[in-house]
C-alpha cells in the first residue's frame, strides 16, 4: 500500500512541477535549475545508504557536459561517501581562489512518516518539499547551476573558483576534514558555504534581515552512562541503571548555562531586535546594549530560534537501556548533544553535566574529538557582494553578521586558516523551516528568486577588472 501511495505521490510531484514550468514559463537556466533539483531530491544521500557517490556522478557529470574539462571535476570516494571537487579556471593564478562549500548528503527521512514522499520533490501550497530542500540540495543546486550557468555564458573568472562539495557533514564530517587537509584548497584566500545564513522574512512575508555566518559553537556529544549488577526481573531493586540515568537526565534538563554574548552576537541583536519589533525584538535591542540585562537574555533564550546565541545548550538525543524485557537493566546510556558558546570549554561542560547529575557512580564520555573553530572577521569585499545579491532581491535589506548555532563544514576550514563566510540564498520564515524534521520544505519564490544570488556574488568578487553584475 505504501509503494502505491508512493508512486502516486511521485506521479502527481511531476505533473506538478512539470505545471509549474509551464505556468511561469521558465528560462532555460530555471529549467536546469530545477530538473538538478528533483533529480538530488529523489536522492537518498542519507548516512547508511550508500547514495552520496551516485549525486557526486550525477553532478560531475551536468558540469562536464557544461565544459568543465575531467580534470577538474573530482570525485574524491570515502567508504560509502563521497566529496566533489570542482575548479573553474580563471584568467589568472596570482590571486587565491575561493572556495564554495555545501554538503551532499541529508539527514534521513522515514517516508511512513511524512504527509509526502521525503525523496520525491513535490510542489504543495506555495512550496517545494522534500528531505534536503533546505538542508543543503538547494546550496548545492544552487551552486552547480550557477557554474554551469557561468560557463555557458563565457564567463572567464580572475582566479579559480573551487567548489568543495562534502558527503557527511550530517554524521562525522570526515569528508570535510579530508577537504580542509587539501593543501590546494586550504591555500584559498576565502571560503562562501551555502549551508547557512539566509534571509529571515516576518510573519507579513517582508524581509526583515539578511545574516551572514561568520561564526560557529563547539559541537559536542556526551555519553552519559549508569551501570548495575541487574538480574531478574520478577526480583527488582530499589537501585536500577534506567532509573539512575532517568533521574540524572532531569536535573539535566533544568540546567541552564550563563547567558553570554561577543562581538558577532551583539550586533546580531540590535539589527534583528530593530527589524522584528514587539517584545521580543525589545529585548534583543536592550541585550545588545547590556549584555548583563538578565531579562532581557532570558526573554531570548526562552525563543528555541535564539537560544543558541545567547548561551550553552545541552539536550538529550538518544537512549540505549537493557537487555533483555525480562531482566534488570545492566546499563543505560543517554547521549548529550551540546553546543557550546566560545569562551566556555567543552570540559567546563563536562563539568557542569556532572554536577548537574549529582551522582558520582555514572560515566561521562565525551564522543569523537570536538571542535573549536575561531571567528572569521568580515570583510568588506565579501559583505559589499553578498549585499548586491541581496539587495537585487529586497532593496534595503540589512546585512548583519551572526554566529551559528548548528555546525557546518565551515568549521574545519576556519581551523584551517580559510576565513569562512556562509550566505545561503534562501528568504524564509522562521516558521516554515523544518530542516531535518518532517515535511521540510522551501517557498517556490525563495527557490526560483535565489538562482542569481551565487552568479552576482562571484561577478562581484573575481569578475574582470572594471566590471560589474548585472542584479
Amino acid at each position: 500500500m505504501l509503494k502505491r501511495l508512493l508512486a502516486a505521490s511521485a506521479a502527481l510531484a511531476f505533473a506538478s512541477t512539470t505545471a509549474l514550468a509551464e505556468e511561469r514559463r521558465l528560462t532555460a537556466d530555471e529549467e536546469r535549475a530545477l530538473d538538478i533539483f528533483k533529480t538530488i531530491i529523489a536522492m537518498r544521500t542519507a548516512e547508511g545508504q550508500g547514495k552520496v557517490p551516485a549525486m557526486a556522478a550525477y553532478l560531475a557529470g551536468e558540469l562536464r557536459k557544461a565544459g568543465f574539462p575531467k580534470k577538474d571535476v573530482e570525485i574524491r570516494k570515502s567508504g560509502e561517501t563521497a566529496a566533489l571537487v570542482v575548479r573553474y579556471r580563471g584568467a589568472s593564478s596570482a590571486k587565491k581562489p575561493i572556495l564554495f562549500l555545501a554538503h551532499m548528503d541529508v539527514v534521513d527521512a522515514r517516508p511512513e512518516d511524512w504527509e509526502l514522499d521525503p525523496f520525491t520533490l513535490t510542489e504543495k501550497d506555495g512550496f517545494f518539499v522534500g528531505r534536503g530542500t533546505t538542508d543543503n540540495k538547494y546550496g548545492v543546486m544552487n551552486l552547480t547551476q550557477t557554474f554551469i550557468r557561468l560557463k555557458k555564458e563565457g564567463f572567464v573568472p580572475d582566479r579559480d573558483l573551487i567548489i568543495a562539495f562534502s558527503g557527511d557533514e550530517e554524521c562525522c564530517m570526515l569528508t570535510t576534514r579530508a577537504l580542509a587537509a587539501d593543501p590546494e584548497l586550504a591555500g584559498a584566500e576565502f571560503a562562501l558555504n551555502a549551508d547557512a545564513g539566509g534571509g529571515a522574512m516576518g510573519e507579513d512575508g517582508e524581509p526583515v534581515v539578511y545574516v551572514v555566518q561568520a561564526a560557529e559553537k563547539t559541537y559536542a556529544s556526551f555519553d552519559i552512562t549508569a551501570t548495575n549488577q541487574g538480574g531478574h526481573s520478577s526480583r527488582p531493586r530499589d537501585d536500577n541503571a534506567i532509573y539512575d540515568l532517568a533521574a540524572a537526565l532531569e536535573k539535566i534538563r533544568a540546567l541552564r548555562f550563563p547567558v553570554m554574548s561577543n562581538e558577532i552576537t551583539r550586533p546580531f541583536f540590535a539589527a534583528t531586535g530593530t527589524g522584528l519589533g514587539g517584545k521580543l525584538g525589545a529585548s534583543m535591542i536592550a541585550f545588545a546594549k547590556n549584555p548583563k540585562d538578565r531579562k532581557a537574555g532570558e526573554a531570548i533564550s526562552a525563543d528555541p530560534a535564539y537560544v543558541g546565541m545567547v548561551r550553552t545548550t545541552c539536550v538529550a538525543t538518544m537512549l540505549k537501556a537493557g537487555h533483555a524485557e525480562n531482566a534488570l537493566p545492566q546499563s543505560a546510556t543517554a547521549t548529550v548533544n551540546c553546543r557550546i558558546f566560545p569562551g566556555m570549554t567543552v570540559e567546563d561542560v563536562k563539568a557542569s553535566l556532572i554536577a548537574a547529575a549529582g551522582n558520582p557512580a555514572l560515566e561521562f564520555k565525551v564522543l569523537d574529538a570536538p571542535t573549536v573553530s575561531p571567528i572569521s572577521v568580515p570583510r568588506a569585499d565579501v559583505m559589499a557582494a553578498i549585499g548586491k545579491a541581496v539587495h537585487a532581491r529586497y532593496p534595503q535589506t540589512p546585512l548583519i553578521p551572526y554566529m551559528e548555532s548548528g555546525a557546518t563544514d565551515g568549521m574545519h576550514f576556519r581551523i584551517a586558516g580559510v576565513p569562512t563566510y556562509a550566505a545561503s540564498a534562501i528568504f524564509m520564515r522562521e516558521a516554515d523551516i523544518f530542516a531535518h524534521g518532517l515535511n521540510e520544505r522551501i517557498p517556490v519564490d525563495a527557490f526560483f528568486g535565489g538562482l542569481d544570488h551565487w552568479s552576482i556574488i562571484i561577478k562581484e568578487l573575481a569578475g574582470p577588472a572594471g566590471a560589474t553584475s548585472a542584479p
